[in-house]
C-alpha cells in the first residue's frame, strides 16, 4: 500500500483508469470500480498483480491468453468464455494457447468485466435452477441438469459437465440446487 495514496486528494472529480503517479518512488495503477450502491471506490492494482503474477508459469510477467479468464474468476469475477474471448478480440484457438498478455494489458480487460452489467447473483441462479425444482424440494434431477447445461446458454463438454457435477448428486440422481450454485460459485 501507499503511504499518501492519491485517491484519498482527488475529492469529487474521478479519472478514467489510468497510470498514476502518486510519489516520486513509484507509481500505481488506479481502477475506478462502481458497486452496486453507486459508491466508488479506488482499488490498486497491488493484489491483482500478486493474483496474475500466480499464473505466469514462464516467468516472463505474461499469462497466455487461455489464462484470463481463470485469473478473474480467481480475483472474484464470473465471466463467460464468450465474454473473455470478445474482450480478446475473438482470438483463433492457436492464438489462445500461444499469445500473451502483460498485467498492464490484462487490467482494462478486467475492468471491463468488473463495470459490466447483467451480473447474475446467487439468488439469481437459485431462481433459475428453481424452475426444474418439480416437486418443490429444493433439489432438481441431476439428469435434467445435464440436459440444460449440455444445450442451453454457453454450451458445457460432457467432460465439464462431470467435474462440474462430481459429489453433487445423491443417491436418487437429485441435486440440492442451492449447494449446487455455491458449489459453482467457489469453483
Amino acid at each position: 500500500m501507499c503511504g499518501p495514496c492519491f485517491c484519498r486528494q482527488l475529492g469529487g472529480e474521478l479519472p478514467p483508469p489510468a497510470v498514476v503517479d502518486t510519489s516520486d518512488t513509484h507509481t500505481h495503477l488506479i481502477y475506478w470500480i462502481h458497486s452496486d450502491d453507486g459508491v466508488i471506490s479506488p482499488f490498486h492494482s497491488a493484489d491483482y498483480r500478486e493474483a496474475f503474477g500466480l499464473f505466469d508459469r514462464v516467468g516472463d510477467n505474461k499469462v497466455a491468453y487461455n489464462q484470463i479468464a481463470d485469473i478473474m474468476r480467481a480475483l472474484g469475477q464470473n465471466p463467460t468464455n464468450k465474454e473473455v474471448t470478445k474482450i480478446l478480440g475473438n482470438p483463433s484457438a492457436d492464438d489462445m494457447a500461444n499469445k500473451r498478455v502483460e498485467f498492464e494489458g490484462f487490467l482494462p480487460m478486467l475492468q471491463t468485466i468488473i463495470n459490466s452489467p447483467n451480473k447474475a447473483g446467487y439468488e439469481d441462479y437459485v431462481e433459475g435452477l428453481r424452475v426444474f425444482d418439480k416437486e418443490g424440494n429444493g433439489t432438481v434431477m441431476g439428469a435434467e441438469l445435464r440436459i440444460v447445461l449440455s444445450t442451453l446458454g454457453e454450451k458445457m463438454t460432457e467432460a465439464e459437465i462431470d467435474s462440474l457435477m462430481a459429489g453433487q448428486e445423491d443417491e436418487n440422481g437429485c441435486v440440492n440446487y442451492e449447494a449446487f450454485v455455491k458449489h459453482i460459485m467457489s469453483v
